[in-house]
């Protein structure tokens, strides 16, 4: 991280894992429930890849200030949201998955809640990056608190923004010197190994069956089955410890270039369109051939990875740039 270019390297190889982990973790979901091992990548995947996408998200928003940054936001994250709404309406329309059709702007679908929060949490920026660490303890309470509401939920992905807005605060606020210094230490590697390691058999022998819902971030306490006040201390815990392991794995990111840290740059593309796949497999592909590539983690790891190389290719950026950042396609000496 001691260049720009190095420092492009490392976050981008980040963005790749965390983009193949999205699609893993999607590909996995509706099998978790039948092999424990599936189970426990899922919900250690759940724990931390999106807080961390979102970290590495606020890290390059430190520009937000910047005059024309707010339009841009506006044409390449809200607009983006609205186009994509429209055709996953459709696509869940003649896939049997909706009765009829109809767009519903205010509830996301799927997982275009992350382009909704990510508008909202640009914005409450502005009222933030002026408190400073105090408005990351503020953005911390908020995100327990909100928990309490019973309302809060799908709704403009009110229930996300607010509980994964410290993640997005923290990139925010982290300098270049602070990062290197949590993640580029003379040890490193082991630590980050130990933490990534020690969750794994931690969530495997003791994570609750049903606590998966508290990785999602999307719905009240109540509605997760919690009707305790301790309830915020437990969110409060999962805050600690998704931080320990968000920077568990960037110390484990190597900051070279590889044949893959060029699909870093386009993990907008393979999270808009992998759901159409992920989607397509689950209700076209009968149960009784997924039955037996359960145990076969090999290949749903081959198989994510494919997507993950397919989506985040030079072709598809170019020929779907228009719809995803309103762009006209890319020549072809562009990358």
């Amino acid at each position: 991280m001691a260049s720009t270019s190095k420092r492009s390297k490392y976050f981008d190889n980040a963005k790749f894992i965390l983009i193949f982990l999205v699609v893993f973790g999607h590909l996995i979901s509706p099998l978790k429930e039948q092999d424990g091992f599936l189970f426990t990548l899922y919900t250690v995947i759940f724990l931390f890849h999106m807080p961390a996408f979102i970290m590495i998200s606020g890290y390059f928003a430190k520009g937000f200030k910047k005059k024309g940054y707010l339009s841009k936001s506006v044409k390449k994250i809200l607009i983006p949201y609205f186009i994509f709404q429209i055709i996953y309406s459709i696509y869940y329309y003649f896939n049997g998955q909706e009765e009829r059709l109809s767009f519903d702007f205010l509830h996301p679908h799927w997982s275009l809640w992350f382009l909704l929060s990510l508008f909202f949490w640009i914005l409450l920026l502005y009222l933030f990056a002026k408190l400073k660490w105090i408005g990351f303890a503020l953005a911390i309470v908020i995100g327990i608190c909100i928990g309490y509401v019973d309302q809060a939920g799908s709704f403009l992905s009110l229930s996300r923004t607010f509980v994964f807005f410290p993640y997005f605060l923290l990139g925010y606020l982290l300098k270049e010197n602070q990062l290197r210094r949590l993640i580029r230490t003379r040890y490193s590697l082991p630590i980050g190994l130990i933490i990534i390691a020690g969750t794994l058999i931690y969530f495997g022998v003791a994570f609750p069956k049903d606590a998966v819902p508290w990785l999602l971030g999307d719905t009240s306490y109540a509605n997760m089955g919690g009707k305790e006040i301790s309830d915020g201390l437990i969110r409060g815990i999962q805050y600690i410890l998704t931080f320990i392991v968000i920077f568990g794995f960037m110390m484990l990111i190597p900051s070279g270039q590889f044949k893959v840290t060029k699909i870093g740059e386009r993990t907008i593309y393979v999270y808009l369109f992998h759901g159409f796949i992920i989607k397509s497999i689950q209700s076209i592909i009968p149960e009784e051939v997924l039955d037996p590539i359960i145990g076969n983690y090999f290949l749903l790891i081959f198989i994510s990875l494919i997507i993950c190389l397919i989506l985040g290719s030079f072709l598809i950026k170019k020929y779907t740039r228009p719809l995803v950042e309103l762009e006209f396609p890319l020549s072809n000496r562009g990358g």
